[in-house]
């Protein structure tokens, strides 16, 4: 289990505030928010990459300052930085990169390569951005790790490979006891395939649940303005007018499932996402 405890980060102007979830085993996380939210500062947190100024990060009940190694050898990472040696094939960096990892299988590695259509013996600078996160993310299984952490990998991923990479996701949690957690910015994947969603905004964090919670703590409802108007204001987040009528993101509470003349759908995350990033302006908030 991942959790995060008050973990606040500052790092020049911004700052992760006051983080607090419990992600348990088994399940697939979307982690999601605008550009700059802050989930790159998520991620290396949980990566060691960085050290919280506050509060306590606890992977499997372990922290980094006391047992860096054992929480190391559990973590198969995708980052958008380039972690491979652009000079040598990716066989030869799998070779080196994994004699730091007890459990690497070299032979499954190579598996994964040949089944993601990569060669090899190619000079690893000379793949395209896809292929070099496929090498990772290759290399990522193949350390047979607890927690797979990725960001952003799916965008430079063709269709057909992304249906494969979430299939190989699902597989990989399949046994209830591992955990992924996945930046995208692609969120219809996430509507179909993730478990549990993390969402930042502006360094703060706004939701982290099951996806069952999310689709329960939220609505979409739609209908004439006057009909929106006479909403509750502690239930809407943010309303938006139209030709045709208009559109709310509001709390699911009991008020508003009385409300029988409104059309009621529960958010995907981009809608959800969309409305939360308008909240306040001017002329369009209840």
């Amino acid at each position: 289990m991942i959790t995060f405890s008050n973990v606040s980060k500052r790092l020049g102007d911004f700052t992760l505030r006051s983080l607090s979830f419990e992600l348990p085993d088994g399940y697939i996380c979307g982690l999601v928010g605008r550009n700059g939210a802050g989930k790159t500062t998520l991620l290396h947190l949980l990566l060691g990459l960085y050290t919280p100024d506050e509060g306590e990060l606890l992977i499997d009940g372990m922290d980094y300052q006391k047992e860096e190694r054992r929480i190391r050898e559990q973590m198969g990472v995708v980052l958008a930085e380039e972690l491979f040696e652009g000079a040598i094939s990716p066989e030869k960096n799998g070779r080196y990169y994994g004699s730091f990892y007890e459990q690497f299988d070299g032979k499954l590695y190579e598996e994964y390569l040949a089944m993601f259509r990569i060669a090899g013996r190619k000079r690893f600078g000379s793949l395209s951005k896809g292929e070099k996160l496929k090498c990772q993310f290759a290399f990522a299984l193949a350390v047979k790790p607890r927690y797979l952490v990725l960001d952003e990998p799916t965008a430079n991923f063709d269709p057909e490979f992304r249906e494969q990479f979430w299939r190989l996701l699902q597989e990989f949690v399949s046994d209830g006891k591992k955990t992924v957690l996945l930046a995208t910015h692609l969120t219809d994947d996430l509507d179909r395939m993730a478990d549990y969603l993390i969402f930042l905004d502006q360094g703060s964090m706004v939701f982290a649940g099951d996806m069952e919670q999310f689709r329960d703590s939220y609505r979409i409802v739609s209908g004439e303005a006057y009909q929106l108007r006479l909403l509750h204001r502690e239930d809407v987040l943010h309303v938006e007018d139209g030709a045709y009528g208009s559109k709310a993101l509001v709390r699911n509470s009991r008020s508003i499932r009385k409300r029988e003349e409104l059309v009621k759908a529960p958010p995907t995350i981009e809608e959800f996402m969309y409305h939360y990033s308008k909240r306040g302006e001017i002329g369009r908030q209840v």
